[in-house]
């Protein structure tokens, strides 16, 4: 585990997680605001073992983890901390299913408690601006807004949003 929250786990992937982190990618409608295409299921099985493979790594600037609902081990989604030049980044998705049930606030509560935690001082995030339930939660959670820009891939408006820790 790597933390926990009242009613989640973010927990390190494992590979029982496939079928469910393939059907979240797999789902138009989670990934409109996100990067990337759709997969078969034989190219998540590489991609989710090759995220597992990170964890060894000493040296790791591309954490993807699991989100487990603590009731009952549900695999609900999964959570990104991301190390770029210069920011910490945090990204989360989650099965369509589990939207709108608060678990987006809760992960995102928690991450700032790990980050804190691991004396990270600063967290961003990145939400297209069609994407208003995140960036509803990220400014519940006191992230500013410090650039507004169109995406270079998908040409989609986009904000990028800081919390100093």
């Amino acid at each position: 585990m790597i933390f926990e929250t009242q009613r989640l786990i973010v927990r390190k992937l494992v590979l029982s997680d496939l079928n469910l982190f393939h059907k979240m990618q797999s789902n138009i409608k989670v990934m409109q605001f996100a990067q990337g295409d759709v997969k078969t299921l034989e190219e998540h099985e590489e991609e989710i073992l090759q995220l597992i493979k990170k964890y060894k790594k000493p040296i790791n600037d591309f954490w993807i983890y699991a989100i487990e609902r603590k009731s009952d081990k549900v695999f609900l989604g999964t959570l990104a901390l991301v190390k770029d030049n210069q920011d910490d980044e945090i990204g989360y998705r989650f099965l369509e299913e589990y939207w709108k049930k608060g678990y987006g606030f809760e992960v995102c509560e928690g991450t700032i408690k790990y980050c804190r935690q691991k004396e990270i001082k600063k967290l961003v995030g990145y939400v297209f601006d069609e994407n208003i339930a995140s960036a509803k939660i990220l400014k519940k959670l006191n992230f500013k807004v410090v650039k507004k820009f169109i995406n270079d891939d998908n040409l989609l408006p986009e904000t990028k949003f800081e919390l100093k820790l």
